[in-house]
């Protein structure tokens, strides 16, 4: 009988890594619909604002109520910079998504900029030194293709618009972003900052870079019933605790597998649409799903013993 060993700090089991990047990203997949159902009128814009400066006050006001406020302070005295640099990211990547779903439509927009995200992790960790290997590879690619016939085959809700340049650049700039948050808090985590502090703190910085757009937007939709109830969702579910497991997967794995992971959003999406909208699928959208499945199940899979990712500390300078 094998006795059971302590993980050191700083190092999580890979399996419940890949659980709490899977569920971030069937929260996030819960995004559109809900915006859809209870905010139709509500420009992108200002629902990214509100999730952003309303999740990452509520994280700062969860995290001091239970005693862990040094930890918050740590967190912005640690590593200001980068955290300015991961809030400057997360918040390119919601306004260029916004503007590419705007410019093309659900389908294209949301296809190129999470498509992108795992390509610009993985070019960051190579430039590294930290290439992340064939199967990540093998894997990405049958997810990003898998996500576009899902996407492209009806799965995802509504055809859009026709491509227009302007939108494909947004998500591009969208998908580039991601990779850049994604690879800086990976970072952050790698040098022992708490999760749920980063979190907060990013969200709060991102959230002020949004303030103009909060204080010239029509913000009438929040004091509705269904926009109140639309904004609590995606503060608390999409935004406070999506986040909060996302930091959770990128402790234990390496920033190119959790953006690959996070691909099932649109898997998450189109379930939520079948089930909830009543939409059916088409036979490629099946197909797409099918590979979606297929690439998640090959990188989230166990690699080597013990299935734990050794983050190297950062340097010193």
């Amino acid at each position: 009988m094998r006795s059971a060993r302590a993980e050191p700090a700083g190092r999580v089991a890979r399996r419940p890594a890949v659980l709490a990047a899977l569920a971030a990203a069937v929260l996030w997949g819960t995004i559109g619909t809900a915006q859809e159902l209870g905010a139709p009128t509500a420009a992108p814009a200002t629902v990214a604002g509100v999730r952003s400066l309303g999740g990452g006050v509520l994280l700062v006001l969860l995290l001091v109520a239970a005693g862990r406020g040094p930890r918050v302070r740590s967190a912005v005295v640690g590593a200001p910079l980068a955290l300015l640099g991961a809030a400057a990211a997360i918040t390119v990547f919601q306004l260029g998504y916004l503007t590419a779903v705007r410019s093309v439509g659900v389908a294209l927009g949301t296809l190129v900029a999470i498509g992108t995200a795992p390509v610009a992790a993985g070019l960051y960790a190579a430039l590294a030194g930290r290439p992340p290997g064939r199967r990540w590879v093998v894997a990405t690619c049958a997810t990003v293709v898998g996500a576009g016939a899902l996407l492209l085959g009806g799965g995802a809700g509504g055809a859009g618009q026709d491509p227009g340049a302007v939108g494909i650049v947004a998500g591009l700039v969208a998908g580039a972003a991601y990779g850049t948050f994604t690879t800086v808090s990976g970072r952050i985590l790698a040098a022992g900052a708490d999760g749920a502090s980063t979190v907060a703190v990013t969200f709060v910085v991102a959230g002020l870079l949004l303030a103009p757009v909060l204080l010239t937007g029509d913000l009438a939709w929040v004091v509705t019933v269904a926009g109140g109830v639309t904004a609590v969702w995606l503060v608390v579910a999409t935004t406070a605790l999506g986040y909060v497991l996302f930091a959770r997967g990128l402790s234990g794995l390496d920033a190119p597998t959790v953006t690959t992971l996070t691909l099932a959003e649109p898997l998450a999406a189109t379930v939520l649409a079948v089930a909830v909208v009543g939409e059916r699928l088409d036979p490629l959208s099946w197909v797409g799903a099918g590979a979606l499945v297929f690439g998640l199940v090959l990188v989230g899979a166990p690699r080597g013993r013990g299935g734990v990712v050794r983050h190297r500390p950062l340097p010193r300078r």
